[in-house]
């Protein structure tokens, strides 16, 4: 998906909400269990309750990968199922030696169709590069995450101001604002200023709204530019907005709920 498809969807969505598919078997209702594949089941209900609300949807791999070839295959259904028009990511946090890379880029755009991919960063350019190869597809890479660890290595000092502020610039020159997306933590709202002035121009992945208590409107005013540049997720605070029978309503319910506070941000927007 291109940078301007992916503008015009958040345009006439009026929202940049992207809803985490971070599926836990163990938190599934009771009622799906017996379905021939529960989380495919959750998901697709979660989806059909949410797709007029946002533009995006991430898979955080860990949550299918532990179920072994049988979670592969609920995240290969579910990445068939999300329409076209949304854009999807899978966040599985890769980075490797390039001949690695290559393999991990070869799985997640071609054998599973994504449009994007997390990736750390800190084994250099020669390990993102087999990622920024595809045309049309993106790389988003940990920039400063919501984590108390950020603060072992991102936030730490060097010559050149704070190690994640050195990562960015560095990295803001392996690809352009086509292909490169970085993931800034929304816990880390007080230092959204300063990171959009270092890239001004590249998307953000932003999650921790909801459960890990960021503020969408902080980072909005903050973080939004002229074609919007932000994706905020939002994981648990929708999917398991409720238990029951009714999960789905009610994950549509929080869902629509961001979306109406985005719809407001964007407004004061002119140019979207």
């Amino acid at each position: 998906m291109t940078r301007s498809a992916l503008f015009e969807h958040i345009r006439l969505k009026q929202s940049y909400l992207c809803v985490g598919l971070d599926t836990d078997p163990d938190k599934i209702p009771r009622s799906l269990r017996e379905c021939a594949d529960p989380v495919f089941e959750f998901n697709k209900r979660i989806i059909d309750a949410t797709l007029d609300h946002c533009v995006a949807y991430k898979l955080n791999t860990a949550f299918y990968e532990v179920s072994g070839a049988a979670g592969w295959e609920s995240m290969q259904k579910t990445v068939g199922y999300i329409p076209s028009t949304h854009f999807k990511i899978a966040d599985a946090k890769r980075g490797d030696i390039g001949n690695t890379s290559a393999l991990y880029a070869r799985a997640f755009f071609e054998t599973l169709s994504f449009d994007a991919v997390t990736a750390a960063p800190y084994m250099g350019e020669d390990s993102i590069r087999p990622f920024l190869a595809y045309p049309d597809k993106w790389t988003i890479l940990l920039g400063l995450t919501s984590n108390a660890g950020a603060a072992d290595f991102e936030l730490q000092s060097n010559l050149d101001g704070l190690l994640y502020e050195s990562v960015i610039r560095k990295a803001s020159q392996w690809g352009t604002t086509e292909n490169l997306m970085f993931v800034i933590g929304a816990t880390q709202a007080e230092l959204f200023t300063r990171i959009r002035s270092i890239s001004p121009d590249h998307f953000f992945l932003v999650p921790g709204i909801g459960a890990q208590g960021g503020s969408l409107k902080e980072i909005s005013e903050k973080a939004l530019i002229k074609d919007v540049g932000l994706l905020v997720n939002a994981s648990r605070a929708i999917i398991y907005a409720g238990s029951g029978d009714d999960f789905a309503e009610k994950a549509g319910a929080v869902a629509r709920g961001y979306a109406s506070e985005m719809a407001n941000y964007l407004n004061r927007n002119t140019s979207v």
